[in-house]
This record gives structure tokens, C-alpha cells and sequence, in this order.
């Protein structure tokens, strides 16, 4: 059982990477705290030994995916809210990654799971998969089609 200390520390230091993951999936900011509360609800209540900090994350994370995933099959689920609103609450260095972060939420969630896991979060695929729970070849398979799809929208805007 974590100390509320120990517990404090984890939840401050993941809670935005547990967002982002439930966001990746919900794209509705109301859902993904739901989802954070859950997993960090989840964390407060386990009695499991974490083996290091890594380890907690990627429990959360795994947490994090499964809790969207079952708030998406719910029948009492809610339409998100419109992107552009949580868009607008965001700061970007450079216009072009307003515009790639509007890419990679248009995309399905399969691809938008795998892209912020690999690139945001820095997993590896082999990571990602245990994450997703698939093997590391529909990873990498989602990977390089989310790429195409990424590269393909993003040249088509640039042409307008």
C-alpha cells in the first residue's frame, strides 16, 4: 500500500501523461479526467509493489487505455466536446504544431493511441504494445499507417 506522500508524488508527476493518454482516446476533456480519476482512484486503492516509478507509469498507463476503452463501448456515453474548444486552451510553439496535434486527433483511435505513446510519450514500440495490450507488429503496423495518413493530410493542407 502506497504512503499518501508516495501517493501524492505519483499522482502529480503522471497525472498529465494519464490525461493525455484518455484524451488520445475520448477526445473530450470531461471523460479524460473521468478516466484520471479512475486510474489514480486505481492506484490509491492497490496493494501492489511497484518495482520502480517507470513501472507506475506505465500501470497508470495501461489503466488509463483500458478505462477509455470501456467508456467508449458505454452506452451512456456522452458526445465530445468539439476539439477546436480544447485547441484553444493549448499553447504551441510554432503554428505548424497546432496544426499537426489537430492531424493526429482527426485521426481513429487506434492511430492516435499508438502516435501519443511512441512520440509524445516516448515509448518504444515494444513498450507500446504491452501498453495497448496487441503485439509489437500492429504497432509498428499502426504506426507507419498513421504516419501515411498524417503525411498525406498535412500535404493536402498545405496545398490549400
Amino acid at each position: 500500500m502506497l504512503t499518501r506522500e508516495r501517493f501524492t508524488q505519483l499522482a502529480q508527476a503522471y497525472m498529465d501523461t494519464v490525461f493525455r493518454v484518455a484524451f488520445s482516446y475520448l477526445k473530450s476533456r470531461e471523460d479524460a479526467d473521468d478516466v484520471v480519476q479512475n486510474a489514480l482512484l486505481a492506484l490509491y486503492r492497490t496493494d501492489r509493489d511497484f518495482e520502480s516509478d517507470e513501472h507506475v507509469k506505465a500501470w497508470l498507463i495501461r489503466v488509463a487505455a483500458n478505462e477509455s476503452r470501456k467508456l467508449l463501448r458505454s452506452p451512456w456515453r456522452r458526445r465530445g466536446e468539439p476539439l477546436e474548444d480544447y485547441e484553444n486552451t493549448l499553447r504551441f510553439d510554432q503554428p505548424e504544431d497546432r496544426e499537426l496535434y489537430a492531424a493526429v486527433m482527426d485521426l481513429d483511435v487506434k492511430y492516435r493511441a499508438v502516435i501519443v505513446l511512441y512520440y509524445y510519450e516516448g515509448y518504444s514500440i515494444r513498450e507500446t504494445a504491452r501498453l495497448l495490450g496487441v503485439p509489437p507488429a500492429t504497432v509498428g503496423t499502426r504506426l507507419a499507417r498513421a504516419r501515411e495518413k498524417l503525411r498525406s493530410t498535412l500535404t493536402e493542407a498545405e496545398k490549400l
